[in-house]
Parts: C-alpha cells; structure tokens; sequence
C-alpha cells in the first residue's frame, strides 16, 4: 500500500499494517469529533510514525498513486473535523 505524508514523502508500507491504521484512524476520528486535541495529536502521531518506521520511503521521482494520504503533522484539532469524518481516513 502507498502512504503518503503530505509535505514529506511517500512510503510503500505492508498492508499487514492496514488493520493498525485503521484503528488509530477511528481512534482519530472520535478524538476530533471530542474536540480533544491532545487525543488527536497522539493518534495522528501514532499514525504517522508507523508510516515512517514501518514503511520504505520511496525516491521523490518514483511518484505512485497513494492508497491513503495522512495530512501534516501539525494539522489543527479545528482542521481535523474537517477532514477526519465518517470513516475517516483510512479506507475499509
């Protein structure tokens, strides 16, 4: 799966690690429907550094189409209701 971290790179991560996602996703998801900001940071961190750690980071001029786009690490909690709705992110 291609993960891509905007204002960074992209990353081809297993897909074992789909089922992970996802529920730091959800975990995203109703932190930013909350309103609590320090949840939502932690999860999206949480996301974020499994990208990183778990996935290739793939050269700048090997562009693939991304599977799942995460926003920037500083995202605002105000942001995040925008985007982090429904089932969030992550599909499935």
């Amino acid at each position: 799966m291609i993960v891509r971290i905007l204002g960074e790179d992209q990353y081809e991560v297993p897909s074992s690690y789909l089922d992970r996602l996802n529920r730091l996703d959800n975990q995203a998801v109703l932190a930013a429907a909350e309103g609590d900001s320090k949840k939502f940071q932690r999860f999206l961190g949480q996301m974020l550094e499994l990208v990183r750690k778990r996935g290739r980071r793939l050269p700048p001029e090997e562009l693939h189409e991304s599977d799942v786009i995460l926003p920037f690490p500083d995202l605002t909690i105000e942001e995040a209701k925008g985007l982090f709705v429904g089932e969030g992110l992550i599909p499935g």
